[in-house]
């Protein structure tokens, strides 16, 4: 089949067209540079003859989401979203390489790598799932590197965005890389189905192949949908591929979808055991928390910290007593203005000798100065007292994981607990001895080797708050 030619670029205010850079089933991808501030983009131009109003209508949606997901560090950057001036909508995108979706097929990338790339596209998955957002295309072609070899997940939705439209079919549908019930047409995508296309993903980078393909057979798209419905992944076939990991990917592309990981986070705990089984450095999880958002803000800790004194207009505070000599009239009233202005007289005079003087104005005293900071450091201790006394009552009303049970087999062990009563929003915080982490599953899969000891503390987290830990649950393997 003859592959088209590119469209012709479109005329962009503010950026200079340079070369085209790629070309999909649904847009062409050209190099910008763009003329304030001046850098080199990457612009994804939709094709006249799949784009209506539904689809303009429906593309600045997901654009938006996309936007909103890009801070992500394993998503891809957008800059900017809008409509040419022959009606084309597209993307101002960071400039990216798309190597890795053709080295994979030239060579071997190595284990540690892919289980990096893995555990970081993942990461971005679960955010996004946690956005309410599917991306529903992913596959090793969308993952991008940037220039400082990170890679990123790029088509946040557009592709599924023109599949739902009527403009073709099955345009943003990529068979390799979908979960049997999508290519059924049982579903236009879950969390079940995203966690089988990462499964996909990495197996395809292990292997060189998608996970059905034959290397030399027939791999049509009907060859490749019924082996995706009947049949198992065969073995990569790589000697360093542990069997842990071999069995994970088996256990992401299950065929039903109850059998799968329940969330692209614990199939990253699986791929972060690997790592620890291979004895390469654990790649951290990458996921937004809307209670951590708060604490970006405002950290939990510093919420009973004094962060300085404001100074207040004397106008607005109950009035100072002065002392006086006996025998002395009191002053005359004193106008107060704001700080870092001089005190003002009023128009009384008091007799002096044979005529009138101004009263003089007494300075505060260091006495007074002593008096205030010692009065305004019992309003702060009084503030921290009560701030500290609401986040205990706090505390002690959150849910407490009272037993965790231990499942161990050769090489890992599966810590589990009964749910204490979550709300929705609500997190488990596991603490193993190293960097906690954050999750909604009643359990947690740890690797180890003989002579070993895995110690674990389940804490539960709501808005930013901790609650009281669980009792430490130790294992020896």
């Amino acid at each position: 089949m003859a592959r088209r030619l590119p469209s012709s670029p479109p005329s962009l205010p503010g950026f200079s067209y340079i070369r085209v850079l790629g070309s999909g089933g649904f847009a062409d991808v050209f190099l910008y540079e763009q003329n304030m501030p001046r850098r080199q983009v990457a612009v994804k131009v939709m094709l006249s003859e799949v784009v209506n109003d539904q689809v303009r209508a429906m593309f600045q949606a997901e654009a938006n989401l996309m936007a909103q997901l890009s801070t992500h560090p394993s998503i891809l950057t957008v800059y900017q979203a809008s409509v040419s001036a022959d009606g084309r909508p597209y993307l101002v995108m960071e400039l990216c390489s798309a190597s890795l979706g053709e080295r994979y097929r030239r060579e071997a990338l190595p284990v540690a790598e892919v289980l990096r790339i893995g555990i970081k596209i993942a990461s971005a998955v679960e955010t996004a799932h946690r956005a309410g957002v599917l991306h529903r295309d992913i596959k090793p072609s969308n993952i991008l590197t940037t220039a400082y070899a990170n890679p990123v997940l790029s088509d946040f939705g557009i592709a599924a965005t023109l599949g739902e439209s009527d403009s073709t079919e099955a345009i943003g549908l990529s068979i390799p890389w979908s979960a049997p019930e999508v290519l059924n047409d049982e579903t236009s995508g879950t969390v079940a189905s995203e966690v089988w296309s990462l499964g996909a993903t990495v197996y395809s980078l292990l292997s060189g192949r998608s996970p059905f393909e034959l290397p030399g057979g027939a791999n049509r798209s009907a060859d490749l949908i019924s082996r995706i419905n009947r049949a198992r992944p065969q073995p990569i076939g790589r000697p360093d591929v542990p069997a842990r990991l071999e069995a994970a990917l088996q256990r992401a592309m299950a065929k039903r979808p109850d059998a799968r990981p329940r969330s692209a986070l614990e199939f990253i705990r699986e791929l972060q055991a690997v790592e620890q089984e291979i004895g390469v450095s654990q790649t951290p999880v990458e996921v937004a928390m809307d209670e951590w958002a708060i604490a970006t803000v405002v950290d939990v800790e510093d919420r009973t910290r004094v962060r300085g004194i404001v100074a207040v207009n004397p106008e607005g505070a109950p009035p100072r007593r002065k002392r006086r000599p006996s025998g002395v009239a009191a002053a005359p009233a004193v106008d107060y203005s704001p700080v870092g202005t001089m005190l003002r007289q009023n128009s009384s005079t008091r007799p002096t000798g044979g005529g009138t003087r101004p009263d003089p104005v007494r300075r505060p005293t260091l006495l007074s100065w002593v008096l205030v900071g010692v009065a305004v450091l019992a309003i702060i201790c009084g503030a921290i007292a009560t701030l500290i006394a609401i986040r205990s009552t706090t505390t002690q009303q959150l849910p407490r994981v009272n037993t965790i049970t231990a499942l161990q087999t050769q090489g890992s062990v599966v810590f589990s607990w009964n749910d204490p009563g979550l709300e929705d929003g609500d997190r488990y915080q596991v603490s193993t001895g190293g960097a906690p982490s954050l999750q909604q599953a009643p359990r947690f899969t740890a690797a180890g080797q003989r002579g070993d000891e895995v110690c674990i503390t389940v804490t539960v987290v709501r808005q930013g708050t901790r609650g009281t830990p669980s009792s430490e649950k130790c294992v020896e393997f």
